[in-house]
């Protein structure tokens, strides 16, 4: 069977899937889970963050992003406030717990990154950048 684009992707996120897995299953995290985690722990030092911010960043449907959020706050990694202005929005604060995974997170992402971009120049990854910018713009249609 020959591989096509789309074949490959989803060879790519699955093995990419499975390695973030595996680093994260040790604090308690999926792969998404802490890739949320660390985006709400970076983003939330500058500015508020809402669910709809972690689903324009992820990419997720409204359902996907309450369920990874309601596990995180279940366990005790978040805490959903009500902001004062709209009773709608509920900022996503990130706990003390979340804080101490916060370094470990980021330093296994690292890792992870560098591992999957290993051995390609950074004209190799511009290009790969701006390729999967373009696929993902093409099926929004």
């Amino acid at each position: 069977m020959e591989k096509n684009c789309g074949l490959w992707i989803n060879i790519l996120s699955h093995k990419l899937r499975k390695r973030v897995n595996a680093n994260m299953q040790s604090l308690g995290l999926t792969g998404v889970q802490s890739r949320v985690m660390y985006y709400i722990l970076m983003r939330c030092a500058d500015s508020p963050v809402y669910q709809r911010d972690v689903e324009s960043a992820f990419g997720l449907s409204r359902s996907t992003a309450t369920g990874i959020l309601g596990l995180m706050e279940k366990n005790g990694l978040i805490i959903r406030k009500s902001v004062v202005s709209d009773a709608r929005l509920k900022s996503l604060i990130p706990t003390e717990k979340a804080a101490h995974l916060g370094e470990q997170i980021g330093e296994s992402l690292r890792q992870t990154e560098q591992c999957l971009t290993q051995g390609l120049s950074s004209t190799q990854l511009e290009l790969f950048m701006e390729t999967a910018a373009r696929m993902c713009d093409n099926l929004d249609g």
